[in-house]
C-alpha cells in the first residue's frame, strides 16, 4: 500500500533545486528516418512568417474596412490611407523592417512574436475567466471506470504520461494540415512548463527534464514522481489508482483534522499552527502583480520549506485536480472545469461561521490542470500564454482516445489473448518499468514514487491575502453563468461547403447576437492558422519564446 510521506523525511530523488533555462529552438531531429519522423523533422522545412509591404497591408486594411462602413466614413478612411502612406507609414515600415531583420538573427519566431507575448503575459487581469480556456472530456466508455473518479483520473494520467515520454523522446508524430507540416515547437510547453508572476511582466518557465506530477485534493497538495531519467513510464495504472487513492485519504482526513483546528479561539488559532489545507492555489486567481508580491512575501517567510514546494509545483509535468463535486448537468461540468464551484459551507461547530468548500480553491491556474469530478467527469483547464488551442487539442484527443484504445484492448485480450494492442494497437506507445516492482528486490528505492505531501509555512498576513483571493474569486463566479449549447440544426460541413470558415462562422453569429441584445457592434478578432510557419502560435502570430528562472 502507499501512504502519505512527509518530505522533510524522504528524499524527492533528482529534482533540479533551479527550473533549467531554456529556450524554444526549432528542434534536431534525432530520431528520425522516413517511416517514423521525429516530432521535430519538419521544422527546418518551415519558413518565417513573411512581412507584407506597406502597401500590401493598406490595401487590406482599405478593403477590409469597405465592407463595414458607409461610403461618406469609407472616404474618410481612404484620406487617412493615403495621408499614412505619404507620412508616417514608410518610416514605421523601415523600423519594423529592422525590427524583423533583427529578430530573425535573434532566433525569434516572426515579427509579430514579443508583441503578441506581450498581449498574454502583460496584462494585470487574472487568468481565470480572462485567459484560461478549458475542455470538458467525453464520459468514459466502461461504466466502472466513469463513475470512479480514481480509476478514472488514473487512466488519464497514465495517458498522459505515455505521451509525455514520445515528447521528451522526440517521437511523438509531428502534425500536419492538408499534407502541409505545422510548427511543433508548442508542444516544448506543453508538459513542465508554468506562467510565474513578475511585477512588470510574468514570464513562462519550463523544465524540460520534468518527471513528478502534483496532485491537488480539497486545497492540499502532493507530488510523487512519475517517470524514471528517461522518461519511461515508472507507474502503471494499477499503481497509479494506489497512489491517488492514498492521497484522497489523506486530503479527507487532513481536511477533518483542519476544519476542528479551525474551530479554536482567535487567540488559539494564532498561536497554533496553520491549517495544512489553506488554499494556496487560490492566490493564482488574483492580478497578476498582487499575485507576484504575494509570491515574494510567500518566499520570505522564515524558516520555511516555501521556495522547494514552488519550485515543485512549478516544475511539475503537470497538475491533477481531484474534486470531490459531482456536477448535476453538463452546464455544471462546463462551470466546474472554467472556474470551479463556490459553496460556502456552515461551520458545525460555530453557526455564526463559513468556509469555502467549493472546488474554485483546489486548482493552481498557473499551470495545465487535468481535472476529475467526484463522480468520474473529467476536463483540462490550461495556461494558455505558451500553448494554444491547436495544442492543447492534440494532447487532449490523444490522451482521451488511449482511454478508449486501453478500454477496447482489455475486451480483446480476453478473446486474443495476450494485452490485446497486437489487434487494436495503441494511439501512445511508451515503455514502462513499474518502480514498485524493482524496488521490492533492493533494499535502498531505485526510485521512490511515493506521494508526498507539500506543506506551505503561512503566517497571518498571508492568510488575509487569501481569505480577500478567495472572496473576490467568488464575486467573479457569482457574476458569471455558463451554458452549454449543441445546435443539431446544421454543422462543418454545411458551412465549409458555402465556403465558410466553421470558427469565424460561430464568432460571427456570436456578434450578431451581441448586436441584437445589445444595439452595438463589439470588437473581435479572427484565429487563423499560422502554424505552417515557424514558431507559429494559431492567431496570426509566432509562438512565445520568453524563457526566464523562476527564482
Amino acid at each position: 500500500e502507499y501512504s502519505i510521506r512527509d518530505n522533510r523525511q524522504s528524499r524527492f530523488f533528482e529534482l533540479p533545486l533551479v527550473i533549467t533555462m531554456t529556450t524554444r529552438g526549432g528542434g534536431t531531429a534525432t530520431k528520425d528516418d522516413d517511416s517514423n519522423p521525429s516530432t521535430y523533422s519538419n521544422q527546418s522545412k518551415l519558413k518565417r512568417l513573411p512581412l507584407p509591404t506597406l502597401e500590401e497591408t493598406m490595401e487590406k486594411f482599405n478593403r477590409t474596412l469597405q465592407a463595414m462602413q458607409s461610403d461618406e466614413h469609407h472616404l474618410e478612411t481612404q484620406t487617412s490611407i493615403s495621408q499614412f502612406l505619404a507620412n508616417d507609414g514608410p518610416k514605421l515600415q523601415t523600423l519594423l523592417q529592422d525590427y524583423n531583420a533583427s529578430a530573425d538573427g535573434n532566433g525569434v519566431g516572426s515579427y509579430v512574436e514579443e508583441f503578441w507575448s506581450d498581449s498574454y503575459l502583460a496584462p494585470d487581469c487574472s487568468v481565470v475567466l480572462n485567459l484560461n480556456p478549458f475542455f470538458l472530456l467525453e464520459s468514459h466508455p466502461d461504466p466502472k471506470t466513469a463513475s470512479d473518479p480514481v480509476l478514472r483520473a488514473s487512466e488519464l494520467v497514465f495517458a498522459s504520461l505515455k505521451l509525455v515520454y514520445r515528447i521528451q523522446n522526440e517521437t511523438l508524430a509531428p502534425d500536419t494540415f492538408r499534407g502541409k507540416p505545422l510548427c511543433m515547437d508548442q508542444f516544448k510547453a506543453l508538459f513542465g512548463s508554468c506562467r510565474v508572476p513578475h511585477e512588470g511582466q510574468d514570464v513562462v518557465c519550463n523544465d524540460p527534464g520534468s518527471r513528478h506530477v502534483v496532485v491537488m485534493r480539497k486545497n492540499v497538495m502532493y507530488y510523487f514522481m512519475a517517470l524514471w531519467p528517461d522518461g519511461t513510464l515508472a507507474v502503471s495504472i494499477a499503481d497509479l489508482v494506489d497512489i491517488l487513492q492514498a492521497i484522497v485519504e489523506d486530503a479527507d482526513n487532513l481536511n477533518s483534522d483542519a476544519q476542528q483546528e479551525g474551530n479554536e479561539g482567535e487567540e488559539q488559532k494564532k498561536a497554533s499552527s496553520w491549517p495544512k489545507n489553506a488554499p494556496v492555489g487560490v492566490l493564482t486567481t488574483l492580478d497578476r502583480r498582487s499575485w507576484s508580491v504575494t509570491r515574494k512575501a510567500l518566499l520570505a517567510v522564515p524558516e520555511s520549506d516555501n521556495e522547494s514546494a514552488l519550485q515543485i509545483v512549478d516544475s511539475a509535468l503537470f497538475v491533477l485536480c481531484l474534486d470531490d463535486v459531482a456536477p448535476e448537468d453538463i452546464n455544471d461540468s462546463a462551470s466546474n472545469m472554467l472556474h470551479g464551484t463556490y459553496r460556502l459551507k456552515r461551520n458545525s461547530e460555530d453557526a455564526a461561521s463559513y468556509y469555502q468548500a467549493g472546488t474554485c480553491c483546489n486548482r493552481w491556474y498557473d499551470k495545465l490542470q487535468i481535472i476529475v469530478c467526484e463522480d468520474g467527469s473529467a476536463g483540462v483547464n490550461f495556461e494558455h500564454s505558451a500553448i494554444d488551442g491547436h495544442t492543447a487539442l492534440r494532447f487532449v484527443a490523444d490522451v482521451f482516445a488511449e482511454t478508449i484504445i486501453n478500454f477496447a484492448q482489455s475486451i480483446t485480450k480476453t478473446i486474443y489473448g495476450g494485452t490485446g494492442s497486437t489487434v487494436v494497437p495503441s494511439v501512445i506507445d511508451a515503455p514502462l518499468r513499474r518502480a514498485t516492482v524493482l524496488n521490492e528486490s533492493n533494499e535502498e528505492p531505485l526510485l521512490d514514487v511515493w506521494p508526498k505531501r507539500l506543506d506551505f509555512s503561512l503566517n497571518p498576513k498571508l492568510d488575509d491575502v487569501i481569505f480577500h483571493a478567495e472572496t473576490h474569486l467568488g464575486d467573479q463566479i457569482l457574476s458569471v453563468n455558463s451554458r452549454v449549447l449543441e445546435y443539431k440544426g446544421f454543422g462543418k460541413n454545411f458551412i465549409t461547403a458555402n465556403k465558410l470558415s466553421p470558427d469565424s462562422f460561430v464568432q460571427m453569429s456570436m456578434l450578431v447576437a451581441y448586436y441584437i441584445l445589445y444595439g452595438k457592434t463589439a470588437n473581435a478578432y479572427e484565429a487563423s492558422i499560422s502554424l505552417c510557419m515557424s514558431q507559429s502560435l494559431v492567431k496570426e502570430c509566432a509562438f512565445f519564446k520568453l524563457i526566464a528562472p523562476c527564482a
